[in-house]
């Protein structure tokens, strides 16, 4: 018996939560697609979501692939530490720079292009350090979207 399939079982969860991908999801509110199954949820694939941006990529149907990017504004506050320090643990100077995320409510984009021509756009809000947020979007088909992740 190996332990590869064990491995690969362990590890590949592990892989993509170190990559920092999320799933995003459209719900249809308003338009054709709306019209025709209004329970449809159109799944995005978020990447380095525990960044500023990254690619996006997902299906509004089989035969067309929409792929694009995500932005947020996540403010950082970056602090200078300089000084001198005498004590015995830390003898000479300090210097040094400090960089977090504000805590505050972020504003962010979303836009794809697909494989037809179809254009997606939509703005969102999230929370600093989080990975969750909400907002809406719309395509060129006249098609508006909830979208939560």
């Amino acid at each position: 018996m190996t332990l590869r399939p064990f491995v690969l079982a362990v590890l590949l969860p592990l892989a993509a939560c170190a990559s920092g991908t999320s799933e995003m999801q459209l719900y249809p509110l308003e338009g054709p697609i709306a019209q025709e199954d209004a329970t449809k949820v159109i799944g995005i694939r978020a990447q380095n979501t525990n960044e500023t941006s990254g690619p996006i990529s997902f299906r509004l149907e089989r035969k067309v692939k929409c792929q694009g990017t995500w932005s947020s504004v996540a403010p950082k506050e970056v602090s200078q530490t300089k000084g001198v320090s005498l004590t015995i643990r830390d003898t000479g100077g300090r210097l040094g720079r400090d960089v977090k995320t504000s805590a505050r409510v972020n504003n962010g984009e979303i836009y794809a292009v697909c494989t037809d021509g179809t254009r997606v756009q939509g703005n969102f809000i999230s929370g600093s350090g989080t990975t969750s947020g909400t907002g809406r979007a719309t395509d060129t088909n006249g098609n508006v979207y909830k979208l939560l992740f």
